[in-house]
């Protein structure tokens, strides 16, 4: 297979199925309308679909014969973002954008699993394709392995992701060790003493005591952490207060920690506690702050043998001048889990799709206009060369493993 090899009737399709998906996405937690697009297009091509799986988590069975089982995961949940593309089929939901490049993810393994379907006289075993909720706020791998994903679908002897990323729409990149950091995800509740604004002294301010602990958690990189070890500290969200003549009785925080290391996440968190904690002694707060976590995910790590194999399928799929590296990303997500009990247990692997129109690219080297990042309101895949090379990538890495697998 090479990356020509997408018929006309296929990637026509998953365009659809891309469109469509875009101009109508859907937050975590609630990709009702995504999660049946996709199982029309499964059923459409012979999949035994199976829904509401962790949510609305989708389960597509493609049964070919004897032979080992190779998963397909794709993700299914938008963000809250507000998108300023201008594209014809922009997100017609107010504040709710594909900004991260799901919608592409989810038509190219559709497009994967249609060209599967197309050649099964070449090929035996059985190809599941999984689509996965909630990944933004990285619950929904873990909460379909709960819901006996494994269990009730079979084991695969391999789990296949991509995810796209502004580098050069028609590339695949691939990277060894930790392709993208773990992350703990904190809420924190400092509690104050509500009052007058024009009598301070009469009350504990919470606002100021949270804006010194923002303050206080940069040292825990900067002074904690050693310079060589890749650590992310960031303080994505804090609330205080409705009106400037009140001092709000508290204040709330949201952290994220991102670290290569699961010994890292701990250290860092327990750092980010200790700071918080003492910033609240020191304010004089009437109670101790709240902490919860909210979602926690593993670095991700592929597996060697298997993520090769891959990646000498995309070699052939492409040419060697298409398939470029990787260096790893402090980006986090979920696909960890699937590799249940890490490397060692089902292999993963997992690649990076271009996703740059060579205009963009253009720009960005003149240094006139930088390339839109993934989670940005102008993220905008070149469709037109980024989603055949998708669908190429993952169905070519997905034979490789069947015809490897000994039966």
């Amino acid at each position: 297979m090479t990356a020509t090899d997408v018929p006309p009737g296929v990637l026509r399709s998953a365009l659809e199925l891309y469109l469509d998906l875009h101009a109508h996405p859907e937050l975590s937690g609630a990709e009702v309308r995504t999660a049946a697009a996709l199982a029309e297009r499964l059923r459409r091509d012979g999949c035994t679909v199976t829904g509401d799986v962790g949510g609305h988590g989708v389960v597509g069975v493609l049964s070919n014969g004897f032979g080992p089982t190779v998963m397909v995961r794709t993700e299914l949940d938008a963000l809250p973002v507000h998108e300023r593309t201008g594209l014809a089929y922009a997100s017609r939901t107010p504040g709710t954008m594909h900004a991260c490049g799901h919608d592409l993810h989810t038509a190219a393994a559709a497009g994967a699993l249609a060209l599967l379907a197309g050649v099964r006289d070449s090929w035996s075993g059985t190809v599941l394709v999984v689509g996965q909720p909630a990944e933004e706020d990285l619950t929904g791998a873990a909460a379909m392995l709960a819901d006996g994903l494994y269990e009730r679908f079979g084991t695969p002897d391999a789990v296949l992701a991509q995810h796209c990323a502004p580098l050069p729409a028609g590339t695949v990149a691939h990277g060894h060790g930790p392709l993208m950091a773990g992350s703990v995800t904190l809420d924190v509740v400092i509690h104050g003493t509500g009052g007058h604004a024009g009598a301070p002294q009469s009350a504990v301010d919470p606002v100021v005591t949270a804006a010194a602990a923002v303050l206080r958690l940069q040292t825990v990189v900067s002074r904690e952490t050693a310079p060589a070890e890749q650590v992310v500290l960031t303080v994505g969200s804090l609330h205080a207060g409705d009106r400037a003549n009140v001092i709000p009785d508290e204040a709330r925080m949201s952290l994220s920690v991102r670290a290569f290391t699961d010994a890292a996440l701990g250290r860092v968190v327990a750092a980010a506690e200790r700071v918080v904690r003492a910033e609240c002694a020191a304010s004089g707060c009437p109670r101790a702050p709240e902490f919860t976590v909210t979602s926690r995910s593993t670095p991700l790590v592929q597996h060697a043998a298997t993520a090769q194999l891959v990646r000498r399928a995309h070699e052939d799929a492409f040419g060697a001048h298409r398939v470029t590296g990787w260096p790893g990303s402090t980006a986090t997500e979920d696909f960890g889990h699937f590799g249940v009990d890490g490397v060692d247990g089902v292999p993963v692997a997992y690649w990076i799709l271009g996703a740059a129109g060579a205009r963009q690219w253009r720009a960005a080297r003149e240094g006139t206009s930088p390339l839109p990042a993934n989670h940005s309101p102008e993220f905008a895949p070149d469709v037109r060369n980024a989603l055949p090379a998708g669908i190429t990538a993952m169905a070519a890495a997905a034979l490789r493993v069947l015809h490897a697998r000994p039966e």
